[in-house]
């Protein structure tokens, strides 16, 4: 019979206070140490003792590789960079789950914000509802990786432990947090598969949304691939690859010690002239891409054209074990086709030749699907406070879930593949 266990989860509001290798060992790579920072504390009610948490069976893992989003690496270069800090409306509260027989058991990234940009998971319309119905609707927790909309794991467990109570723990927390703090909601996105089933268990509500991925089918060259399409399909991305390199562009890829600061400057250019057109004000800043280059430099796939002696356009790819992850791009001259040529077609030329399984190019798009990317469901999940609202967006979730559903059936109909009927 196990004995009850009272758990710790402190709060920390810099993740540089968090040992490199403790977070990302739940992260999913790295050794582990102890650690006994501590800033606040929430205490969570356990029904098992450290030895019942303990499990060195293979159920125990998360079952994730490594995801560059939520490594220390990168989520310590937002907030060192000024990019997400309590100043850009992104306060951290990150969470670290321990026991003091066993120590650190897991960690959560989670950020109290003042406002809802830089999330692509959209809950302005519930804001401004519930304020005009009297309600105060900020701050909210938010679970995620600032301005990446890419699934990966949000409620991080140390290897060898109980997968599922850990899950279970990081949950309950985040409520007891967002209480604390007067959050009228948590908000978890882009999450797992693992992780959405345990934040629903603690009565989180369950959204889905659409992005498009592209899928190695173990494709030996882009021509391969191109012989899977229809035929009309194929020729059209013939003729637009074609055309994209018009005008004397080359394309080169560049990564680790290629970064370098100049090359970084010339993809600010573009990242700031394409964010201020898109979004009014770019969310990251310069010194964000100087730290991730330095810390992560062989993650990280930089697409750069270049024309007349000068880079004119790239994009940013993140490299995980077998999934490039594509962010975003920008450019300071506009050519027909540049863009997908850059975002779209050059990310399937590096996967083929790293054997990686899939693409990942970021958030909507449905001119994606006529280059080879399939609908996929993306899920998020929301626990909020106000029983009123609560109902009002359980409903609208509902008839969303159902649209999302129907959607992702039918654009998958009209993806670009060759059917058995269809010619060779």
């Amino acid at each position: 019979m196990m004995n009850d266990t009272e758990f710790r989860i402190r709060v920390e509001s810099d993740i540089t206070s968090i040992p490199r290798d403790i977070w990302d060992s739940c992260a999913g790579s790295g050794l582990d140490r102890e650690s006994g920072n501590s800033v606040s504390h929430l205490n969570i009610n356990g029904n098992s003792c450290v030895s019942g948490l303990r499990d060195d069976s293979a159920e125990s893992e998360s079952g994730l590789s490594y995801n560059p989003f939520t490594s220390h690496d990168f989520l310590s270069a937002l907030e060192e960079s000024g990019s997400a800090t309590m100043a850009t409306g992104w306060m951290p509260q990150h969470l670290v789950l321990e026991d003091a027989e066993a120590g650190v058991l897991g960690v959560c990234p989670a950020y109290l914000k003042s406002h809802s940009r830089g999330e692509y998971v959209f809950d302005q319309g519930w804001a401004e509802a519930y304020e005009r119905a009297g309600g105060r609707y900020y701050p909210k927790l938010q679970v995620a990786v600032p301005f990446t909309p890419a699934t990966g794991p949000r409620l991080l467990v140390r290897p060898g432990y109980d997968a599922s109570a850990v899950r279970g723990a990081l949950a309950q927390g985040l409520v007891s947090l967002a209480r604390m703090r007067k959050a009228s909601s948590v908000h978890a996105t882009f999450l797992a598969t693992e992780d959405a089933e345990a934040l629903e268990a603690e009565d989180f509500l369950p959204r889905t949304d659409q992005q498009f991925h592209w899928r190695n089918e173990g494709y030996g060259s882009y021509e391969e691939f191109l012989g899977a399409l229809a035929s009309r399909k194929r020729k059209a991305l013939r003729r637009e690859r074609r055309e994209a390199m018009e005008s004397g562009i080359e394309i080169r890829w560049l990564s680790g010690s290629d970064l370098t600061e100049e090359v970084w400057d010339a993809f600010f250019d573009f990242y700031m002239e394409t964010g201020s057109r898109k979004w009014g004000r770019p969310y990251l800043t310069r010194r964000f891409y100087s730290l991730v280059g330095e810390r992560m430099a062989d993650r990280i796939l930089l697409v750069m054209a270049r024309r007349a002696g000068r880079w004119i356009a790239g994009a940013i790819n993140f490299i995980g074990p077998d999934t490039l992850y594509g962010r975003h791009w920008g450019a300071v001259e506009h050519h027909p086709f540049l863009h997908f040529e850059v975002c779209y077609h050059q990310a399937i030329d590096f996967a083929i030749a790293r054997g990686l399984k899939t693409v990942e190019a970021g958030a909507q798009g449905e001119h994606k699907l006529a280059r080879g990317y399939l609908p996929v469901t993306t899920r998020s999940a929301h626990w909020i406070a106000d029983p009123g609202l609560r109902r009002a967006v359980a409903s609208y979730l509902e008839r969303e879930r159902a649209y999302v559903a129907d959607a992702n059936t039918e654009l998958s109909a009209l993806g670009p593949f060759r059917h058995v009927s269809d010619e060779p």
